[in-house]
């Protein structure tokens, strides 16, 4: 069953670059987290979400928000489109695509490519509950930032 709105937030670690891993565990529970899965980096709409993300990057700061972007590309590539796109918070590789099947996210196949992360997001409280999710199989389409950043302010 795919994680959603009122069922726990799984745990995980996954690289944020090469010989760095990200413990999300250790944020979940105490912290607000919000899991932004996207595509593929470098495609024009994931660039435009990240860029919409890092703009408005002091108002999440500014609520306590824990950012994370995850896509089954490589760290190497994650890493590089974070430093490309200006990103200011981790962006995950899924290349095992593990944490993208636990949430429920995987298209069967896009545009050819198979296991391919949905644009998703999930906004998590301080008790570790997912208390927003927004999944789409539509992947020119970003979420409504007004929406998640409400997420936010509740959780």
């Amino acid at each position: 069953m795919p994680i959603r709105t009122g069922d726990p937030a799984a745990t995980f670690s996954l690289p944020a670059k090469p010989g760095e891993v990200v413990d999300i565990g250790q944020y979940i529970g105490q912290d607000v987290v919000v899991l932004v899965f996207f595509p593929l980096a470098f495609s024009s709409v994931c660039a435009a979400e990240m860029r919409t993300l890092g703009e408005s990057w002091g108002r999440w700061s500014g609520m306590g928000a824990r950012v994370f972007g995850i896509s089954v590309d490589s760290p190497f590539v994650t890493e590089r489109f974070r430093q490309v796109e200006n990103v200011p918070f981790p962006l995950l590789s899924d290349f095992n695509r593990e944490v993208s099947s636990l949430y429920g996210v995987l298209y069967e196949e896009y545009f050819g490519l198979k296991g391919v992360a949905k644009r998703s997001v999930f906004v998590v409280d301080r008790n570790g509950t997912v208390v927003y999710d927004w999944v789409t199989d539509d992947s020119d389409l970003e979420p409504i930032y007004e929406d998640v950043e409400a997420a936010v302010r509740s959780a």
